[in-house]
């Protein structure tokens, strides 16, 4: 059985907003056995496997799929061929994507007429989007730290320094 199904139940739960005892009642499993797949302990059959799928109006792949490639599927539906491609060709650009990273690329590529994106264009928005993360997985470090005193009085003043010259330029 695959390692993505606990996680990928997971994902469709939030996406649709279910607890354990809804996704029961939607699929006719028992609690235990969607509390059992969620954490791993329980392998489901092919059989609960489609009553899980049926209730919750998706295929049975999508419990066998890594989940960081599902979430490319709305895109698919996207007006943004060029976004779409890039994912073909350089997946490893979305590692750690949520859908929320998608959405917002589509809206920032969105609204350009008929005109597509270039993909150059695309790729310097990912990265930049990567960077940040980086740089966010960085500063949560440093925060969660012995330094998080220090870290966070440095902030501040950064915080205050951009502050005023944002007032200066608006004056």
């Amino acid at each position: 059985m695959s390692d993505y199904t606990g996680r990928n139940l997971l994902r469709l739960m939030a996406n649709q907003g279910l607890s354990i005892g809804q996704v029961a009642r939607k699929t006719g499993l028992d609690e235990r056995t969607v509390r059992g797949v969620l954490n791993g302990t329980n392998k489901p059959r092919a059989k609960s496997l489609s009553q899980l799928a049926g209730g919750l109006g998706v295929s049975v792949d999508e419990f066998f799929l890594d989940p960081s490639q599902l979430l490319y599927r709305h895109v698919a539906d996207s007006s943004n061929p060029v976004l779409e491609q890039l994912i073909q060709t350089d997946g490893q650009l979305f590692t750690g994507w949520q859908e929320s990273d998608f959405t917002e690329v589509l809206k920032r590529t969105e609204g350009q007429g008929d005109q597509l994106p270039l993909r150059r264009d695309v790729v310097a928005m990912v990265t930049e989007m990567n960077r940040r993360r980086s740089l966010h997985g960085q500063l949560d470090l440093l925060l969660d730290s012995n330094q998080s005193k220090t870290i966070a009085g440095i902030l501040e003043v950064l915080c205050r320094q951009v502050a005023s010259e944002e007032e200066e330029r608006t004056d």
